[in-house]
């Protein structure tokens, strides 16, 4: 029922716009307002915040059925959880209510500051400081690839409060777009998803109360990786609607086209190109359905499989929506065609939120 009510929902609202807010690079703001109007923009917010309470897998499925549509839109409703779950995990509860509740109604948008120019794959590399104050924290640096950047309303920031002690040193904060000395940059001119806006966001002299604070001092950088372990999983789920979106519409392009007098899905050739994209769509859809179970309870083996989930169906992605272009031919290649889009769009989920090389090695380093 949820995929249901998803899907017609994305086909109506979402897709119709796709197209135009990649070519246009601008914020998919008629996705934001149906997300919001039925409730799926923060799915993942507990009730007692005011939130839809929804758990790992229900998750995984909006965003997958959003990003089968638009991958741009997709990031409405998994950046929210990025941005909100290292308070969900380790914040105060006044901190909850203080920031959920504004998230589940639809007033705020939340976004995650982890990279910065020097600290990418060693994110614990970072150089943004957080200075005590009296009862402030003061914030300096630069973050960078920021999504939804300029939209949200809240950022979850990681500094350094301790230079000596590298990842243990870091804590994790919340920021206002409204707090003095918060900027961002120009938004980058990306390959995909260019309907999400990546900025840097400059903190210059931020001061913020010391109950903004997530968690205790020096528990950022342990509180940033377990919520990774968390969100990897809705990458997969992106990697998967895109890929999905791809193999529907190609499956439609093959029994329309007709060559040497037949649709082309009469050949053998394009029908096992189908059959290989269409396994190894499921496959993902497994492997990550699984990690969301796992994230939903918990499981000691989360960590490998979240990173599992995430670098096999964004590979999986890219695969079948580079097929799909290749299925339509040269009507692929071009921008009258979503596909294009979509492979575009798709190449990104194997990168962020850690490259696949660095979940080859969280893997490795967690073996079941």
């Amino acid at each position: 029922m949820l995929r249901d009510a998803v899907r017609s929902l994305a086909e109506a609202k979402i897709a119709p716009y796709a197209a135009a807010v990649d070519e246009e690079a601008r914020f998919p703001q008629e996705a934001l307002d149906a997300l919001v109007a039925n409730d799926l923009h923060a799915v993942h917010v507990p009730e007692e915040y005011g939130g839809a309470g929804a758990d790992a897998l229900a998750t995984v499925i909006v965003i997958e059925e959003v990003a089968r549509a638009c991958v741009s839109s997709s990031l409405i409703p998994a950046v929210n959880k990025l941005g909100s779950l290292p308070v969900i995990l380790s914040g105060s509860d006044d901190l909850k209510k203080r920031y959920l509740a504004p998230l589940a109604k639809g007033e705020a948008m939340f976004s995650y500051c982890l990279s910065e120019p020097d600290a990418g794959s060693d994110a614990a590399g970072m150089k943004t400081k957080a200075v005590r104050d009296g009862d402030h924290y003061v914030l300096n640096g630069v973050k960078r690839w920021i999504t939804n950047a300029g939209v949200s309303e809240y950022y979850t920031v990681m500094a350094v409060t301790d230079p000596d002690k590298r990842s243990k040193g870091i804590s994790a904060f919340v920021v206002e777009k409204s707090d003095e000395g918060v900027s961002f940059g120009a938004p980058e001119k990306k390959l995909g998803i260019k309907g999400s806006p990546t900025r840097e966001v400059y903190l210059d002299n931020v001061r913020i109360p010391v109950d903004r604070m997530i968690g205790e001092e020096g528990t950022g950088f342990a509180t940033a990786m377990k919520t990774l372990d968390h969100t990897r999983i809705t990458i997969a789920a992106q990697a998967l609607g895109v890929a999905q979106g791809a193999l529907d519409y190609a499956k439609g392009y093959v029994l329309e086209r007709k060559q040497f007098g037949k649709p082309i899905a009469d050949f053998q050739g394009i029908q096992f190109m189908l059959a290989d994209m269409a396994m190894k769509v499921e496959a993902a859809r497994q492997l990550t359905y699984a990690a969301a179970a796992k994230s939903e309870r918990g499981d000691s083996d989360l960590t490998f499989q979240g990173a599992a989930a995430k670098c096999f169906a964004s590979d999986v992605a890219m695969e079948v929506t580079t097929d799909a272009v290749q299925l339509l031919g040269g009507y692929g290649y071009t921008r009258d065609y979503p596909v294009e889009r979509m492979m575009r769009d798709a190449k990104i989920t194997q990168i962020y939120e850690g490259t696949n090389q660095v979940q080859r090695i969280v893997m490795a380093r967690n073996l079941p």
